[in-house]
């Protein structure tokens, strides 16, 4: 067992090798603040839930994701395997580095890796709920992850989509607004079925659909600004068929949270989604890309322990 040592898993590559860069420095923030911790350096894409699952399946009770959005996602996945929790008693903390920080604005963590570790070991444990999402990959199979912060469909798989073929070398912000917007322009609106437990809600072309335990994405658009990642409950919100100007006209409002008194904007709650559509509809998992729908979408309420 490693009752007491925190067990850090590290993406080198995000924020295009900053956090590689500066992990000397990261780790002696660590060290000043008491922490006893090993590490691992992720090698590639879905290595840290490989390297999670490790460390729990060691004994260790406290996982720390340093890297992006991306990277607490992998980390999040490595807490599972077979549908089933490794360790309930383990919990997870997250030093964002990583470009859109969506993550550490829901959860209240600090941006500064110092402030956040400090933060982190001054938390007390609080247990948060998880989507358990399926889905068809990109290689036309289907599968299984889960997520902490939001998944979406229709233009927000498209805008991360985007955003993960570019360096993302201008910052979370600028990077996801200026995907959003040529995402925009090129989009067309897919007609989808949306189902909220077992209840019908919209069967038309829609823009988007964001199922949400956290409320912000896209480096900063708080998408939901009711959401609680520990309420138990999603929190669904759905863009119909807005013309490209008028949802252009409305992107500030995603960012200041007021685009919920839309007509054209549909906000529910609820534990159960699923999704279909037509035509090739992406899917967006806490910045990441990893399939497109049919989607169904499942609320695991209290699923993982949060420090921080």
């Amino acid at each position: 067992m490693q009752s007491g040592i925190a067990a850090v898993v590290v993406n080198p590559a995000s924020a295009n090798g900053k956090t590689g860069k500066h992990w000397p420095k990261t780790a002696s923030f660590f060290e000043q603040e008491g922490f006893s911790f090993v590490y691992s350096f992720t090698e590639a894409p879905g290595h840290a839930t490989e390297i999670t699952r490790r460390y729990l399946k060691d004994g260790y009770d406290l996982i720390v994701s340093v890297g992006g959005d991306g990277t607490a996602n992998e980390v999040v996945n490595g807490f599972f395997s077979n549908g089933e929790a490794i360790r309930n008693s383990a919990a997870v903390a997250f030093v964002s580095t990583g470009t859109g920080r969506d993550l550490s604005q829901t959860i209240g963590t600090p941006r500064d890796s110092a402030q956040a570790i400090r933060h982190i070991m001054r938390s007390s444990l609080r247990s948060v709920d998880v989507g358990k999402v399926s889905y068809v990959n990109n290689q036309g199979e289907q599968e299984t992850r889960y997520y902490i912060n939001v998944a979406g469909l229709g233009l927000d798989g498209d805008t991360v989509a985007r955003v993960n073929r570019t360096s993302k070398a201008l910052g979370g912000f600028v990077s996801f607004l200026w995907a959003a917007v040529v995402s925009l322009f090129f989009y067309k609106s897919q007609k989808m079925t949306v189902t909220v437990d077992d209840v019908l809600v919209c069967d038309e072309p829609i823009i988007v659909v964001t199922v949400c335990n956290g409320s912000y994405f896209g480096g900063g658009m708080f998408i939901a600004p009711q959401a609680l990642i520990d309420d138990g409950l999603f929190d669904i919100i759905i863009l119909r068929n807005l013309s490209k100007i008028n949802l252009l006209m409305n992107l500030p409002k995603v960012y200041r949270g007021s685009h919920l008194y839309h007509p054209l904007v549909i906000s529910l709650r609820g534990k159960h989604i699923m999704v279909r559509s037509e035509g090739n509809t992406l899917l967006n998992l806490d910045g990441e890309q990893p399939g497109r729908a049919p989607v169904e979408i499942e609320l695991l309420s209290s699923a993982i322990n949060l420090k921080g």
